[in-house]
């Protein structure tokens, strides 16, 4: 087992740096579209680390990407009272994108803010517990899809979207009914939401599902009925619904507490009963990697585990201290990437590797991770 800790310090290889003056050929001899073949079968980091002009060519649009962490991060700062019942709105969230090849942080482009563009981690109202930030990634997107606003109404009328590949924010299709506290994923790059709590509770709401399809073009973008759940009891908490196999599996209740769980089947478009073992086992939060395996987090154990599916059980990979009371998982490129107790880092998880090997990554400084999601790297602002 092996371990190391990536710092939250900006490297002083910046992959952006606008000072750099070299402009010399990627290749002497070369054209620079024949050179790009050559070098595209070379490791991101030796690009990176060669010359000024290999390493432009690494964040250029032509070339293709590596994949980057992507964090919702909010300021370890408490909201403040500024006169009575009235909050002053300095939790809003921030995002940025750990490039693992330079190891650093690098803001993402600002949101759109049009509509006014402000989603609340903290409220005095609860002082126990932090609001939740639903988001997830669909097709290389990062889709924020639901979120509270400082007077405990739904934040999004529409999912806001993020593209890497071009440094785009744009809002999706217009949601029929705003809300909080849903069940939300993806399969085959199809977003779903199901149930939530508007800014006051509808039983129609909360046994609704709807699905937005992006593999069609944008200007057929919509959100479709789809079989409703038998009840609203997925309203209560903010969960994961997680796909595999065209299947979407969620449980109504976060962490250890005794839950129901539900399977929506993609194709029948049908609800089906989760496997006893599936149900028993999904003690904290989950992802699937490829939508071909799904991975829990037990939050008390620290045991992450993958679902065999033909002996209904779960199957530990490893046990760490470090992953106790994890609040967020994301799975992608062979990795498992975890949000620590209360944001203070990153634990990442190489379940390909044998023995399993794993890494800490912290957080800009200031900030903590509320969300983590694996996406191709930002593309240079220079290009």
């Amino acid at each position: 087992m092996e371990i190391t800790v990536q710092c939250c310090k900006q490297s002083k290889n910046d992959p952006f740096d606008d000072n750099d003056s070299e402009n010399g050929t990627l290749l002497p001899g070369l054209p620079d579209d024949l050179a790009q073949r050559c070098l595209s079968s070379l490791s991101p980091s030796l690009l990176f680390s060669v010359c000024h002009s290999w390493r432009r060519l690494l964040y250029s649009p032509s070339f293709p990407p590596f994949f980057s962490l992507y964090a919702l991060l909010s300021p370890l700062h408490n909201p403040t009272m500024a006169l009575p019942r009235e909050v002053v709105p300095q939790s809003t969230i921030v995002f940025f994108s750990f490039d693992p090849i330079s190891s650093s942080w690098r803001p993402l482009p600002s949101p759109p803010q049009n509509p006014s563009f402000h989603l609340l981690r903290r409220h005095p109202s609860f002082l126990s517990r932090n609001l939740p930030i639903q988001s997830l990634t669909v097709s290389n997107h990062l889709i924020v899809i639901a979120a509270t606003t400082q007077n405990l109404f739904p934040a999004l009328s529409s999912p806001l979207v993020f593209h890497p590949e071009s440094n785009i924010w744009f809002y999706g299709p217009q949601i029929s009914a705003p809300r909080r506290w849903c069940a939300a994923g993806s399969a085959q790059d199809v977003v779903y939401m199901a149930s939530g709590f508007g800014s006051h509770y509808q039983g129609d709401v909360a046994r609704s599902l709807e699905q937005w399809d992006l593999n069609k073009k944008r200007e057929n973008w919509g959100w479709q009925n789809k079989a409703g759940l038998k009840d609203g009891r997925f309203s209560r908490e903010a969960v994961e619904a997680v796909g595999c196999r065209g299947k979407l599996c969620m449980v109504n209740v976060k962490g250890n507490a005794l839950k129901e769980g539900a399977v929506y089947n993609v194709g029948l478009d049908k609800w089906e009963d989760m496997p006893v073992g599936m149900v028993a086992g999904w003690n904290g939060p989950a992802a699937s990697m490829d939508e071909d395996e799904i991975y829990v987090i037990d939050e008390v154990k620290g045991r992450l585990s993958k679902y065999d599916g033909e002996k209904d059980c779960w199957v530990k990979v490893i046990e760490l201290e470090q992953l106790k009371r994890a609040e967020h998982i994301a799975a992608g490129r062979g990795k498992i990437c975890a949000v620590s107790a209360k944001g203070e880092r990153i634990i990442v998880v190489d379940v390909r590797d044998k023995p399993t090997r794993f890494w800490e990554v912290e957080p800009p400084c200031g900030l903590e991770v509320v969300a983590v999601h694996v996406l191709p790297r930002m593309i240079s602002r220079q290009q």
